[in-house]
C-alpha cells in the first residue's frame, strides 16, 4: 500500500505544481524537503532501475520542484554537478534553475554530467508528468494528460483518476479522464469489472483505445469478457471506417478546392477569352513567391502576413497578366496554336526569372499560428486547419467571382464580349481593354492560389507546373467557360483522385482520371455544363 499511498500525494499537490511553473525556483530556499533533496540528489549517481523507483517517489512527495525536475530529466536538461553534486535543470529558453544541494553560481561546462535515461525511464517519465497534470487549470492540459495516462499498466494511478474525475467540469476532460479509467480496470483481476470497463470504452471513438481492446482480446481468458471485446472490436472498427471515409473525404474537397483556385482563373482566360495560357501556372508560382516577399517585409507580423499578401498577390499577377495580354496575346486571337506555344515561351521566361532573383532553391513560407495544427473531432479524426480554410477560402473566391460576373459593369460587358464580340463592339463596348481586363482577372485568381498553395507545400520556380495540367481537365470537364461546371468538376476530381490513390497509386489514379475525361469528353464534348461563347457555335 506504500506506492499507492505515495501516489495519492500526487493529487493534492499536482494544482499546486503545475501553478507554480518555473517560478517554483523562488521558493527553493523556503520548502523544507531534505529528504526530497537526498532522493533528487541521489538521480546523479543512481543506475537506470533505481531512477525509476526514485522518480516515482518524487513525484508522490508533492514537492514543488519536482514538475520541473521530472520534465528536465525527460528533455534531457538535468545535470549534476561533478563537483558538489547539486542538481540544476538547463531549460532552453529560460535559465539554470538550480533543485538541490549546493548550486555553485558559475559551473564551468566541464564540471556538469548530464542524467541519462532510457526508454523505460522516458515512458515512465510521462506518466508522471501527465499525473501531475490532471489538475491543471487548462482543460486541454488536463485531456491531454488523460489520453497520456489511457492504457498505463500502473494501475495504482486509479486513485488519482478517480478523484480527478469526481472533479471534473470539462466536458471533454471528463471523457478522457473516464477512458483512461476504464483502461487501467482492464488490469483488474474481477472479470465483472473488466467487462464494465469493455463496454466503457466501447462507447469511445479513438484509435489507441482500438489497439488496447485488440491486446487486451489476446490475453483475455474469461470467456463473457472476451464476447464483450469482440463486440466493442468489431464496433471500433465499423467506427474507425466511418471515421477514415469522412477524413478521405475532407482531404479530397481540400484538393479540389486547390485544384478549384487553379482552375477558375483559367475558365476566365481559356474557356471564355479561348486562349490556351501555358504560363498559367506560372501566374500561381509568383501569386506563392509574392507571399513569400510579403512575409519577408513583416517578419514581426506573419499572423496578419496573408491579409496582405493576398490582394497583393492579385495585383501583382493581375498586372502581369495584363502585361502579357497586351503584348503578346492580343496579336494572337484566334490563333489557338500559336498562343499555346508563345505562352509556354513566357512561362519558362518567368521560371528563369524567378530563379535569377530568388535562387533556384525552394523558399518556405511560414504558417500563421491560427492556421497551424488541427481540430480533433475525436481519437479517430481530425482535420487539419489549413485545409479546412482553403476550402472556405476557394468558395469565397468562387462566390465572389460569380458575383463580379453578374452583378457588375466589367461583369456585363465581359459576357457580352463573349456570348457576341462584333455586337458588343457596335455597342461601344472597348473590346480590347475588356479582354485585358479579363486575362488579368484570370491570372489575379491564380495568384490567389498560389497564396492558398504556399501553405500546402513549398515556394519554387516549379510550383504551378504540377497544377496546370490538372487545371486544364478540371475546366475541360466541367464545361468550357463555366465557373459552375469548374466547381463540380474540381471537387469530383479531387475526390475520386484522393479516393483511388490508396487503391492503385498516385500515378496510375491520375492516369485512369485522364482516360476518364478524355472518354467522357468524347461523349460530352462541352463538357458537363455547356456554355455558349464566342468560340462556341450554337
Amino acid at each position: 500500500m506504500k506506492p499507492l499511498l505515495l501516489l495519492l500525494l500526487v493529487l493534492t499537490t499536482a494544482g499546486a505544481a503545475a501553478d507554480s511553473g518555473t517560478g517554483t525556483t523562488m521558493t527553493i530556499d523556503a520548502i523544507d524537503s531534505r529528504p526530497v533533496d537526498e532522493l533528487m540528489l541521489a538521480l546523479g549517481t543512481a543506475s537506470f532501475r533505481d531512477k525509476e523507483t526514485l522518480v516515482t517517489q518524487l513525484a508522490a512527495s508533492g514537492d514543488a520542484r519536482v514538475p520541473v525536475l521530472l520534465q528536465a530529466l525527460l528533455d534531457g536538461t538535468l545535470y549534476s554537478d561533478a563537483t558538489t553534486g547539486a542538481l540544476i535543470a538547463t531549460p532552453a529558453d529560460a535559465a539554470p534553475i538550480p533543485l538541490a544541494g549546493a548550486a555553485r553560481a558559475d559551473v564551468p561546462k566541464d564540471d556538469l554530467r548530464k542524467i541519462t535515461v532510457n526508454n523505460g525511464l522516458r515512458s515512465q517519465l510521462r506518466v508522471l508528468i501527465a499525473a501531475t497534470q490532471l489538475q491543471n487549470p487548462d482543460p486541454a492540459v488536463r485531456r491531454q494528460a488523460a489520453r497520456t495516462l489511457t492504457g498505463n499498466a500502473q494501475t495504482t494511478l486509479l486513485p488519482l483518476l478517480d478523484r480527478a474525475l469526481a472533479a471534473e467540469t470539462d466536458a471533454g476532460a471528463r471523457a478522457a479522464l473516464a477512458a483512461a479509467q476504464a483502461s487501467l480496470n482492464l488490469a483488474n483481476p474481477d472479470p465483472a469489472i473488466r467487462a464494465a470497463a469493455v463496454a466503457a470504452l466501447a462507447e469511445t471513438s479513438d484509435k489507441a483505445i482500438l489497439t488496447l481492446l485488440e491486446q487486451q482480446a489476446g490475453t483475455e481468458t474469461d470467456r463473457t469478457v472476451k464476447a464483450g471485446l469482440a463486440r466493442a472490436i468489431t464496433d471500433l472498427r465499423g467506427r474507425e471506417q466511418r471515421f477514415a471515409f469522412v477524413g478521405d473525404l475532407f482531404f479530397g474537397l481540400s484538393l479540389g478546392s486547390v485544384l478549384l483556385l487553379a482552375a477558375v482563373g483559367l475558365a476566365i482566360t481559356f474557356g471564355v477569352m479561348g486562349v490556351i495560357n501555358m504560363a498559367h501556372g506560372e501566374m500561381i508560382m509568383l501569386g506563392a513567391y509574392t507571399t513569400y516577399v510579403v512575409q519577408l517585409l513583416m517578419p514581426s507580423h506573419i499572423e496578419y502576413s496573408l491579409a496582405v499578401a493576398v490582394p497583393a498577390a492579385f495585383v501583382v499577377t493581375a498586372l502581369v497578366g495584363i502585361a502579357i495580354e497586351r503584348s503578346v496575346i492580343r496579336f494572337l486571337y484566334g490563333r489557338p496554336l500559336e498562343t499555346l506555344l508563345a505562352t509556354f515561351g513566357i512561362s519558362l521566361v518567368l521560371q528563369q526569372l524567378v530563379r535569377t532573383i530568388f535562387s533556384p532553391l525552394n523558399k518556405s513560407v511560414i504558417t500563421p499560428q491560427w492556421l497551424s495544427g488541427s481540430w480533433e473531432v475525436n481519437g479517430m479524426l481530425s482535420l487539419t486547419y489549413n485545409r479546412l480554410y482553403i476550402i472556405l477560402f476557394a468558395l469565397a473566391v468562387l462566390a465572389s467571382l460569380i458575383t463580379l460576373l453578374r452583378k457588375t459593369p466589367i461583369g456585363l460587358q465581359m459576357r457580352a464580349v463573349t456570348q457576341n464580340r462584333a455586337m458588343a463592339s457596335s455597342m461601344g463596348i472597348r473590346t480590347g481593354w475588356v479582354d485585358a481586363l479579363t486575362f488579368g482577372l484570370g491570372s489575379g485568381i491564380a495568384g490567389i492560389a498560389g497564396v492558398a498553395l504556399s501553405q500546402l507545400t513549398n515556394v519554387g520556380p516549379n510550383l504551378g507546373q504540377s497544377y496546370i495540367i490538372d487545371s486544364f481537365l478540371v475546366v475541360v470537364f466541367g464545361g468550357v467557360g463555366n465557373l459552375l461546371g469548374t466547381f463540380v468538376a474540381a471537387m469530383s476530381l479531387g475526390v475520386v483522385n484522393k479516393f483511388a490513390e490508396p487503391l492503385v497509386g498516385a500515378v496510375l489514379a491520375k492516369i485512369l482520371i485522364l482516360v476518364f475525361v478524355i472518354l467522357f469528353i468524347q461523349r460530352r464534348p462541352r463538357g458537363l455544363f455547356a456554355l455558349k461563347g464566342r468560340f462556341v457555335e450554337d
